[in-house]
């Protein structure tokens, strides 16, 4: 197995099986439903719950009057059914009290307002109030349920940053100068970095410095830069600390919290992971993104990334619709299965599901769950049930991990750098390339790491770096290192284009990386909203163009019209032993895939299995040779797959080819398990 120790000792206590459950909210309740619940558990396969996650009001519902009393008896019924408990620290949401008694600790805005109690995460993560009475809560729950035999692993929080990521608080302005005063060290290194020298910005004092609070004009990049550095570092200081209080009364016990990989950028999750026993993400599907099944793949690979291709945790997905959306669609039949296999496929040895029982009450009264709120004689149920009977069959699965050959490299300092205001078009946005490269890949059926910034690249044939506009000096180190060494990259338009301290780079763009790719471009020319422009190879472009000019790369289509008749849209350059591509427009999905495919064959890369498009091919290989071959069919018709041998699933054996259904699923036992 390719376990994390902590991992392994999860997947142990659940009787070697992959993990199967929800979020569990039973204080929502009355205690004689708590039962019924014991036993729906047991018939739909769930062996983990995740309890407490917002139960800080009941936990200690006067200041320093800790009651304890329920969750005993729901954490001991867990116990005696057999269903390990996630135990959440529960602050993620604080109690009305606190609020009350200290309305410092509650998060303000860019615009200077309060945000009240009522809500979630109504809390900022400077106050030093809610630092002191968080970490007591924790101290207590720790030291109270130390030792439960239920108690499997510790929730810390709950979705940090999801809607707090920013506070502007008085508070978060004394952390943020202390946090730049032990980065810079001295207030000229800080003035250099800042570029304070336009618009009267000079600072002689750390203590002058604001958060990035709304003004009367565009707000000083790298200081917005460097506040969600701060920001991210200042959130993970809380989950370290609350951590550490349950790591110090139970060190056996992992630790992890929920991360919202690819939908939430508020967070840089490459210094997350590593503090994590065990990297966990929350899932819900994307419906404003044209195939959102494409865009829950990138999610599941990213989170991968983060767990250094060892298996990972989905602590969250939804059974059918959620709440939050401006239309909340409903999953169709069998999509709830093919969801959940598709991030098993990619490398998730736990499937959860937000929640466990519909709330009757609340924000989330919609959102669905894993018994609805017409109760268990529903499709919805049925699935459930079903769902839990493929999850147990995949438990020879345990620990085996994915394999690619395409890293992409993603880095969430770029894409706060990319989003903010004052470039040449709004409309580039950091995961606007890597989704549409992505999902090239993915219909060619090729599969994807992500890798962190920077880090040894080697093993790949292919990396791929989407609008990386902020590139620091490691990142363009190790890219050159990489294509000196024989490896082939594709970098997109927007990328190279300045330092850490978002400056830009002299001499031409992307400066960076100009010299691996061998152009030089004099001048942006983005396009208009509607505006497109034809290729020499029957591409279109959309949304930017740019004067390059080769220096030693070879051109592989030009603009046909447009702005830039004749000029470079695509170039491939030879850079020691290695190529580098550059594609200096947005292309059209066909164009895209014909490229993609090109550079696929150069870099000689091929899909897992050659199948029909729609037709969504993963390997998870085990020990010994072992692997097994997950087939997920997203069309409304059979398909033919080449491949042979055991449904993990059903217990039937296919021969070469076989047919998967319309909208079906299958495991396929490649080797001995």
């Amino acid at each position: 197995m390719n376990l994390s120790g902590a991992f392994e000792g999860l997947i142990a206590g659940a009787g070697g099986h992959l993990i199967f459950g929800c979020d569990y909210n039973p204080e929502q309740w009355p205690e004689d439903v708590w039962a019924d619940d014991m036993v729906l558990m047991r018939e739909a396969g769930v062996n983990l719950v995740s309890v407490g996650i917002f139960a800080w009001s009941l936990l200690e519902p006067r200041d320093g009057v800790f009651e304890f009393g329920w969750l005993d008896r729901v954490v001991d019924l867990l116990h005696a059914n057999g269903i390990r408990v996630d135990l959440a620290t529960a602050t993620a949401a604080i109690p009305a009290w606190l609020s009350i008694a200290h309305p410092e600790v509650q998060p303000v805005d860019i615009e200077g307002r309060t945000m009240w109690q009522g809500s979630r995460q109504n809390w900022c993560a400077s106050s030093p109030v809610y630092r002191e009475r968080s970490l007591r809560l924790v101290q207590q729950i720790a030291e109270h349920f130390a030792g439960h035999p239920a108690l499997a692993m510790w929730h810390i929080s709950n979705e940090y940053a999801c809607h707090n990521a920013r506070c502007y608080c008085d508070n978060s302005a004394i952390e943020f100068r202390k946090w730049l005063q032990r980065k810079y060290g001295d207030i000229s290194a800080l003035n250099k970095a800042w570029g304070t020298t336009f618009w009267s910005q000079h600072y002689e004092e750390f203590d002058h410095i604001q958060p990035p609070r709304i003004s009367s004009a565009w707000l000083n990049p790298t200081q917005q830069l460097d506040y969600a550095r701060f920001s991210s570092d200042i959130m993970l200081e809380q989950f370290r600390a609350e951590r550490d209080v349950v790591k110090a009364v139970t060190p056996d016990i992992p630790v992890t919290t929920n991360v919202m990989v690819a939908a939430f950028g508020g967070l840089d999750y490459w210094a997350w992971a590593p503090e994590m026993d065990i990297v966990s993400n929350d899932h819900y599907l994307e419906l404003d993104t044209p195939a959102p099944h494409i865009e829950l793949a990138m999610s599941a690979d990213m989170t991968r990334g983060l767990a250094g291709g060892a298996p990972w945790f989905l602590m969250e997905h939804s059974t059918s619709a959620v709440n939050w959306q401006p239309r909340n669609i409903a999953k169709q039949p069998g999509e709830m299965r093919r969801n959940t296999l598709q991030h098993i496929a990619r490398g998730a040895d736990a499937a959860c599901f937000f929640q466990w029982r519909a709330s009757l009450a609340g924000a989330e009264k919609f959102h669905s769950a894993m018994v609805p709120h017409v109760g268990t004689d529903s499709d919805i149920w049925r699935e459930v049930v079903q769902l839990g009977g493929h999850v147990r069959a995949m438990s020879e699965l345990v620990g085996s991990i994915v394999r690619n050959d395409v890293a992409f490299i993603f880095d969430y300092h770029a894409r706060w750098a990319t989003d903010m205001h004052v470039h040449p078009s709004s409309a580039v946005r950091y995961m606007d390339q890597t989704l549409a490269y992505y999902t090239g890949f993915w219909r060619l059926g090729i599969g994807v790491d992500f890798a962190r910034p920077a880090s040894d690249l080697s093993r790949y044939r292919l990396v791929v770096v989407p609008t990386l506009y902020l590139a620091s000096d490691a990142i363009v180190e190790s890219l050159k290192s990489y294509v000196r060494g024989g490896g082939h990259v594709v970098i997109t338009y927007f990328s190279g284009i300045t330092d850490v301290d978002d400056h830009v780079i002299p001499g031409g763009y992307p400066g960076a990386f100009r010299d691996i790719l061998g152009v030089r471009t004099t001048q942006f020319f983005p396009l208009a909203a509607e505006q497109s422009v034809s290729l020499s190879d029957h591409s279109v472009g959309t949304l930017w163009t740019e004067d390059v000019h080769p220096e030693g790369a070879e051109t592989i289509a030009h603009y046909v019209d447009g702005p830039l008749p004749g000029v470079p849209a695509i170039t491939r350059n030879m850079y020691m032993a290695g190529v580098a591509w550059y594609v200096a427009t947005r292309l059209d999905d066909d164009g895209l895939e014909r490229l993609l495919s090109h550079v696929a064959r150069d870099a000689q890369i091929k899909a897992a299995v050659e199948t029909t498009a729609g037709v969504e091919i993963v390997r998870r290989h085990g020990a010994g040779g072992a692997s097994w071959l997950f087939v997920l069919n997203h069309t409304d018709s059979p398909a033919n797959v080449a491949t042979a041998g055991v449904d993990v699933l059903t217990g039937l054996t296919h021969a070469d080819p076989f047919v998967i259904a319309p909208r079906g699923v299958a495991v396929i036992r490649e080797g001995a398990a």
